[in-house]
């Protein structure tokens, strides 16, 4: 359940109010807005919820059928900013700014992570995405770098003061990552991971949660919730794509789960249309779409000579063409309220 403290409620009041909580057997996870504190009761005993709204400073108390319960919009109606990054390089998600993440899909050396950080800093853009390590379906594939490719990606992000996301593999690569990445990613595959979910749990490090290939909304928000019960509540949402009946896209993009997210959920939201769709000629039209349903922010793929890609350059745009992109949604985004970062 979900109690909403009075505006101007005192400290003792809501430490008065969570202390009960706390003996009901609950855990509690407390979120302070603008003008109320709202605090998220989490497991404990079937409780009669008016013993809780007559304590003193309490509001109101709202019950939650939905099975996550600090992931719901109930928890933080206003919706949550995740910030990421240093002070003096923070960025905002969440805001009124959609974020723009963008960079090759994979780490394959350290003068093609260099040159492509390079020109997506002439673009303008604060955080360079690249995968070190790469689930593949196939044992053939390439696999990544590992360790060197996250160097690699480090070193070339801070030539310019970027920010860095990755895609980590399972919970004994925590450490490691902590020394190199900005955002923790967990890719589809990785979506019910749950030891690896419980393990980010106690990190307070941003985490970006992709969406699993064959996940509901409910079983993607049960995943943040993983997260969030743990005590990190800087999780990120990744809607990149569901698999279907139709085969000519590589995934079919869910557009709706934006509007969707946003109202079950506090939580932001980015799209991934690299992924989505699988086909570089497919990407800028989704993302102009992803933009205009309420995205907060974008993860593509971009790569300076996509035919030679070790990884998915099927899907990675050429700088000329993200450049192009990018001077789109500098036109949609205000159209919607907004402004690309």
């Amino acid at each position: 359940m979900i109690v909403v403290m009075q505006e101007g409620a005192a400290e003792e009041q809501i430490q008065s109010v969570i202390d009960r909580l706390i003996q009901m057997g609950f855990d509690v996870h407390r979120s302070t807005g603008s003008s109320h504190t709202v605090l998220g009761a989490v497991g404990g005993v079937p409780v009669d919820h008016r013993d809780i709204e007559l304590l003193e400073g309490v509001r109101e108390v709202v019950k939650i059928s939905a099975s996550y319960k600090l992931a719901s919009r109930a928890f933080n109606p206003g919706g949550t900013v995740v910030k990421i990054g240093p002070p003096g390089r923070q960025l905002e998600v969440g805001g009124r700014a959609v974020v723009m993440m963008a960079g090759p899909c994979t780490v394959e050396s350290e003068e093609q992570v260099t040159a492509i950080a390079d020109i997506m800093n002439d673009c303008g853009i604060r955080i360079l995405r690249g995968g070190a390590f790469k689930p593949r379906t196939s044992p053939y594939s390439f696999q990544g770098m590992g360790e060197e490719g996250l160097r690699f990606l480090r070193k070339a992000a801070d030539r310019h003061h970027l920010l860095v996301v990755s895609e980590i593999m399972n919970h004994t690569q925590i450490p490691m990552f902590l020394d190199y990445v900005d955002i923790l990613q967990v890719g589809a595959r990785n979506m019910q991971n749950f030891d690896l979910l419980k393990e980010l749990a106690k990190v307070r490090h941003p985490v970006l949660l992709k969406r699993g290939a064959s996940a509901t909304i409910e079983e993607w928000l049960l995943s943040a919730e993983y997260i969030m019960t743990g005590g990190n509540h800087d999780v990120m949402l990744c809607e990149r794509g569901i698999r279907t009946f139709e085969n000519y896209t590589r995934n079919t993009l869910d557009i709706s789960a934006i509007p969707v997210i946003k109202k079950l959920s506090h939580l932001p939201i980015l799209v991934d249309p690299s992924h989505g769709t699988g086909r570089r000629d497919k990407v800028p039209p989704m993302a102009r779409a992803a933009v205009a349903a309420g995205a907060d922010g974008l993860l593509i793929e971009v790569h300076h000579s996509p035919e030679t890609a070790l990884c998915d350059g099927a899907q990675s745009l050429y700088p000329t063409q993200f450049r192009e992109l990018m001077s789109q949604l500098n036109i949609i985004a205000p159209a919607v309220q907004r402004t690309m970062v």
